[in-house]
């Protein structure tokens, strides 16, 4: 499987780690000199916004995707290639889920996570096979790993769980897996 269009869940903030942003940035221009679109949530603030402009400045393109009642909160991103408004969160939601060929987890707030649970769940239900990969940036998603492994210590998911996600530490290895054959 090729992939194509990218989904990368992250905040609409900033956060206090500048490596945040940095990376954010990186990403965005390392999708955009590999040809891969991404497919964000379309605001122009924090992480996303980061991403997205990175990607346009290095030639890619931006598939944006926002609520209609986010439009003014998340600061609509109006330079994207494509910017889709949809009626509510769970079309927007579904859309960033269905165009995506693989997704990529940023630091990010509780959308984040609740994006990130979604494809996870959907990926162990068998309804996808698409890879999820976490960006641990400085150990920022530490916690998130050890609630995940705590998880499957404790009986609550199978034990070939932990091959539903992959975690890196940067993003030349996010760039790597994405290109790397796939069999799904």
């Amino acid at each position: 499987m090729t992939i194509r269009y990218c989904s990368v869940f992250c905040g609409s903030r900033p956060g206090h780690d500048p490596a945040h942003m940095q990376t954010a940035r990186s990403l965005g221009t390392a999708l955009g000199h590999a040809g891969i679109t991404l497919v964000y949530g379309g605001g122009k603030a924090g992480l996303m916004g980061a991403v997205a402009d990175a990607t346009l400045n290095a030639g890619g393109l931006v598939k944006g995707i926002i609520p209609r009642f986010l439009e003014a909160r998340e600061v609509l991103h109006e330079g994207v290639t494509d910017l889709e408004v949809t009626e509510d969160m769970p079309t927007r939601k579904a859309k960033l889920f269905e165009i995506a060929d693989a997704y990529i987890i940023l630091p990010g707030g509780f959308g984040t996570f609740d994006e990130f649970s979604e494809v996870l769940v959907n990926r162990q239900l068998g309804l996808s096979q698409r890879p999820i990969i976490i960006l641990n940036i400085n150990g920022w998603a530490d916690p998130l790993i050890t609630m995940l492994n705590a998880t499957l210590e404790q009986g609550f998911a199978d034990e070939g769980a932990q091959t539903l996600y992959e975690v890196v530490e940067d993003v030349p290895s996010v760039i790597k897996r994405l290109k790397a054959p796939s069999h799904a």
